[in-house]
């Protein structure tokens, strides 16, 4: 889709790829129907997954429609409300672990290797082939390779499958990769500990993909840094009020990206998911719903800002 404002304000030609448009509202369903299919070839019973929130939403939602029972491990408080109702509706069991998601993706491990059931996170191989052909998409849309391809950064399995589908593509844009500040293990050179930020779909202290979204990274001649939580609040809210597009804060960083640091020629922003997956971030952000009383004065006042 292109964007028009973003395009005046970056001085590129910008494009939003919306992902938000998938069937569970994410990104994470490319590689997800791909993952349960073969979970189900091989014979497995049930698909476990540790999760911030866009992963257990896929999991669930796609195990459902297999006949699967569906098992995620979510950080304790730190998934968005959206995210947690879906994997709820879909029938999960949805485990809450007193800790971050570093510490339950390495928990998820561990029962896989004590019971018959298929890991469904993006280590699983099958994730990125489903999510490289958001890169055939864009090839095919456009008609050729954009310039620069601007994708938020969190566990690292997305900008991965990107580039995997761009190299199957045969052509070579620039990946420029963006974590948000307080979760950017690959731009500081070290695990997180403790990572923190308001987008909780990229709050990830140290990613199952690191190395090859590293690879990508250089093999695109691209780079990858960091933005902090007030620009991708920037971005996200300027995408709503000037894009028309709604999503949810971590895909916009990349935007955020773009805003800070700058690009040449065509560019397609991802944008992962859609913004109903965090609708607490967007009452907090937004501006407050206005009162008025039932009579026509009141209402010219309210609506229309008049004295």
């Amino acid at each position: 889709m292109p964007a028009p404002a973003l395009s005046e304000r970056s001085g590129c030609d910008v494009w939003l790829k919306l992902e938000g448009c998938n069937p569970t509202g994410s990104f994470k369903d490319r590689g997800m129907t791909v993952a349960v299919s073969a979970a189900v070839g091989e014979g497995a019973t049930a698909v476990v997954c540790a999760s911030t929130g866009n992963t257990a939403a896929s999991a669930a939602a796609y195990a459902a429609r297999a006949g699967l029972r569906g098992a995620v491990i979510v950080p304790e408080g730190k998934i968005a409300t959206g995210k947690l109702a879906q994997a709820l509706v879909h029938g999960a069991r949805v485990v809450a672990l007193r800790g971050n998601f570093d510490q339950a993706l390495h928990l998820v491990r561990e029962l896989v290797d004590r019971h018959p059931v298929a890991l469904v996170n993006s280590i699983n191989p099958f994730r990125i082939e489903g999510q490289k052909t958001g890169a055939f998409e864009v090839c095919d849309q456009l008609g050729e390779a954009p310039d620069v391809l601007c994708v938020p950064v969190g566990n690292a399995g997305n900008v991965t499958a990107w580039w995997k589908g761009f190299v199957e593509y045969q052509v070579a844009p620039r990946l420029h990769g963006y974590q948000a500040e307080g979760a950017a293990p690959i731009v500081r050179g070290a695990p997180v500990e403790n990572p923190e930020t308001v987008a909780s779909a990229i709050r990830i202290g140290n990613p199952a993909r690191w190395e090859e979204a590293t690879d990508a990274i250089t093999s695109s001649r691209g780079e990858i840094r960091a933005v902090s939580d007030a620009e991708i609040l920037d971005a996200y809210r300027f995408l709503g009020e000037r894009e028309g597009v709604f999503c949810e804060p971590a895909s916009a960083a990349g935007v955020a990206g773009l805003l800070r640091y700058g690009a040449e020629g065509r560019v397609v922003c991802v944008l992962t998911g859609h913004g109903l997956k965090d609708p607490t971030t967007a009452l907090a952000s937004a501006a407050p719903v206005v009162p008025s009383e039932p009579a026509i004065e009141e209402v010219e006042r309210a609506a229309l800002g008049g004295e």
